[in-house]
């Protein structure tokens, strides 16, 4: 079963460098970069904090991201441990510096439909872009072949359900922030 779910992430894998161009190479650059470490999240989330009626919502965005990256980067990542794909590719076929961490699930991923999951659950109209900014985070991870197809979907899988979490422990707690 591991054996042909790689087949299916290694035709993948090739199929996307078909579609690099240099400018869609900048943009998933782009999208990539800004999903690193949350930045776009807490980008997001720092007004909600110190405007009070989005308190809660910031609150339960940051407490997302937390369940997320101790899931998926702390927990999961290194019980797999499964190599990126970056790393059977040649120097010139790379579009960004191999990361040099684990590939499964993609935290980038991961992080942002936490969000996503968060904004849903709270104030569905902010989802809408959330899901936008999350969804071009998750394929330029793909697009520029630093994780596999499952890394991403796993996920996003995992981002709802940590996001979904937060909901659930935020408002079991109803305190007021």
């Amino acid at each position: 079963m591991i054996e042909r779910v790689q087949f299916f992430d290694d035709i993948v894998l090739s199929w996307m460098g078909k579609f690099h161009t240099p400018r869609r190479n900048r943009i998933m650059t782009f999208f990539s970069k800004i999903g690193e470490k949350g930045i776009v999240w807490f980008a997001l989330c720092l007004p909600m904090l110190i405007y009070s009626p989005w308190r809660f919502l910031g609150v339960n965005i940051i407490l997302g991201l937390a369940i997320a990256h101790l899931a998926g980067e702390i927990i999961i990542k290194h019980i797999v441990a499964r190599v990126r794909p970056c790393h059977k590719l040649e120097d010139d076929q790379l579009i960004v510096k191999r990361p040099k961490y684990y590939s499964f699930p993609s935290g980038h991923t991961t992080s942002s439909f936490s969000v996503f999951a968060v904004t849903l659950f709270n104030c569905w109209p902010l989802s809408i872009p959330v899901l936008f900014v999350a969804a071009m985070i998750a394929l330029s991870r793909i697009y520029l072949r630093v994780h596999y197809l499952t890394d991403v979907l796993v996920g996003l899988f995992l981002g709802f359900v940590c996001g979904g979490l937060s909901v659930l422990i935020l408002h079991s707690l109803t305190l007021p922030i």
